[in-house]
């Protein structure tokens, strides 16, 4: 059975489990949009346990990334999720290679904060602390086209940082990021340095201090959700921000 037999086996498994009202449900939390069959988690986890038992000797690594780049094309919300899955399995073969090709399924198919952060847990984050690849092989993807690569580098690190990795090297590789123009990266950002505070709350509050003043609120809003109000105060922007006045348009 080939690649496309495999996905269309996967998209009838889909149809034949889809649930319209969990869709409903579920959609409210997806701004973005949430194309949906409306799958249980539970059916979807077994079913994908049978298909790698099934399909993990025929397909191996770059079988298994063929198949997910169909998946993530789709736009199908548990489809994604499959190749994410598939990708995970496969993670002992993982290199530099490989996050770039799972990176092009954030630069065209993944386009939703639940898969980003997902494959940024479960695929990207283990690899780092392992050392399959290094921030200097994510160091590209802080200035990428697409807002959901952009993100995947923050929560990426959310891994490593709990794996013990240096606070200070952390705090210095998100530094460049912290004037990014998307709201989903700035919750991205505030997420991790949340997270370092929770370990180490000096260095970040010495970052704080130093771009309070130019960097996005939403950013600072999340790293300082645990703080004590008063606390939270001494990050509380003191210079007034001057943006140029847009030029009026003409016509």
């Amino acid at each position: 059975m080939g690649i496309e037999e495999k996905l269309a086996e996967i998209r009838s498994f889909c149809e034949a489990h889809a649930d319209p009202v969990r869709v409903e449900k579920y959609s409210r939390y997806f701004v973005e949009g949430y194309d949906a069959f409306g799958l249980d988690q539970a059916t979807q986890e077994s079913q994908r346990d049978v298909w790698l038992a099934a399909w993990g000797q025929e397909l191996g690594l770059e079988g298994f990334l063929a198949l997910g780049d169909q998946l993530v094309a789709t736009g199908t919300y548990e489809e994604a999720t499959f190749a994410i899955w598939f990708a995970e399995a496969q993670s002992a073969h993982f290199g530099p290679a490989t996050l770039d090709r799972v990176g092009r399924w954030l630069d065209d198919g993944l386009r939703n904060w639940a898969h980003v952060d997902t494959i940024s847990a479960q695929v990207i984050g283990p690899h780092l602390i392992r050392g399959a690849v290094t921030l200097e092989d994510l160091k590209p993807w802080r200035d990428a086209a697409s807002r959901w690569k952009r993100r995947a580098v923050p929560v990426s690190l959310i891994r490593v940082l709990k794996a013990g990795s240096d606070v200070d090297e952390l705090l210095a590789f998100v530094e460049p990021m912290l004037h990014d123009p998307e709201k989903v990266v700035h919750q991205g950002l505030g997420w991790f340095l949340r997270e370092v505070w929770k370990k180490q709350p000096e260095p970040v509050e010495r970052l704080l201090l130093k771009v309070k003043n130019t960097c996005p609120r939403l950013i600072v809003q999340y790293a300082t959700e645990r703080m004590t109000p008063e606390h939270k105060e001494r990050f509380r922007r003191t210079e007034k921000v001057i943006r140029p006045r847009r030029k009026k348009a003409q016509g």
